[in-house]
């Protein structure tokens, strides 16, 4: 299945959940203890079942990490104290050209082009081997150890994350449902 294909099938998902969970919030009583309860027990059930997820060395996320950011915004997110632009500048660099990010995940580069409004930004990390490996993986940053910290993005076959993505994602929507959902009654009621 082509990733548009994937990313249309996430969205229709999230829909449904979406409005099941408007459902659900039109009948429960102290809604936001409810939920916050119930979503701190499904953080922690997917953070158990990642934590025995292992690199396979497949490669694709430190020769293609993606951001909505630019290399001049990171620099000026981290020098205002944003933690991860810091580890990112520090971690990856950009791409010269999006041809050069398309040879490392063609498919994923033209699901950017026809699903954004274009402004994206590909980097790589310049210490990985040719054989997929960090040098000093045991010393590996903070932004490499947490990665993948959500399943609600696109991970390549060859990931060996993809099993818990999949299987996490439904949680994962409900979970951001749920937040929207309290978001707004925040704001808006």
């Amino acid at each position: 299945m082509s990733l548009n294909k994937d990313y249309v099938k996430l969205k229709s998902k999230y829909r449904e959940i979406f409005f099941q969970c408007l459902e659900e919030a039109k009948s429960t009583d102290n809604l936001v203890n409810v939920w916050h309860n119930e979503i701190k027990s499904a953080l922690k059930s997917i953070n158990t079942e990642r934590a025995a997820c292992h690199c396979g060395g497949c490669g694709v996320c430190c020769r293609f990490a993606v951001s909505e950011f630019s290399p001049a915004e990171l620099e000026l997110k981290a020098k205002n104290g944003d933690k991860y632009a810091f580890q990112f500048i520090q971690t990856f660099v950009p791409y010269s050209s999006i041809n050069e990010a398309r040879e490392i995940y063609p498919e994923y580069v033209e699901f950017l082009e026809k699903n954004t409004d274009g402004v994206f930004y590909i980097y790589y990390c310049p210490k990985v081997t040719d054989d997929n490996k960090c040098p000093d993986y045991e010393n590996r940053p903070q932004i490499c150890r947490d990665f993948p910290e959500v399943s609600g993005f696109f991970l390549p076959k060859t990931c060996s994350f993809t099993v818990w993505k999949l299987k996490s994602q439904s949680v994962w929507l409900k979970i951001n449902a749920m937040a929207e959902i309290m978001n707004f009654m925040k704001k808006d009621l």
